[in-house]
């Protein structure tokens, strides 16, 4: 794995915010508004200061930027795209299938549905139980 680490900027989180706002429409009222610009900042620095490899980090960003909700709209597709981006720029694999169906494990991530090693298999290998409340 690659020592230096590249992260995502606030300002990129944001940008693909917007960009997957425009290309994945869910709701007519979806809108890339900033609600919490200081929480994707924090997610970043906790997933600097995180002791692990860059799939520890990659959760990290996952689950915060799900959890905290930074955005008015688009959070877990904005998770989505900047943890697929940040493994791939850091030599990592992301086996997770970009498909729709899957809208229903960021739900579970987003409810601590999913342990952080079934959310690295998932990102590693591409499977996960299916999300039950």
């Amino acid at each position: 794995m690659n020592k230096n680490i590249a992260y995502p900027t606030p300002e990129k989180v944001i940008e693909y915010n917007l960009l997957v706002l425009t290309i994945i429409k869910v709701k007519k009222a979806d809108q890339p508004k900033v609600l919490n610009y200081h929480a994707i900042v924090c997610v970043i620095e906790e997933c600097k200061k995180l002791e692990g490899d860059v799939y520890d980090k990659a959760i990290c960003l996952l689950k915060g930027l799900i959890q905290k909700h930074p955005f008015a709209s688009g959070n877990r597709r904005t998770a989505f795209v900047v943890v697929k981006d940040f493994l791939l720029s850091n030599d990592g694999v992301f086996r997770v299938k970009d498909d729709p169906n899957y809208a229903r494990v960021m739900q579970g991530i987003r409810e601590n549905y999913y342990l952080d090693d079934e959310i690295m298999e998932w990102i590693k290998n591409g499977k996960i139980k299916e999300f039950k409340r």
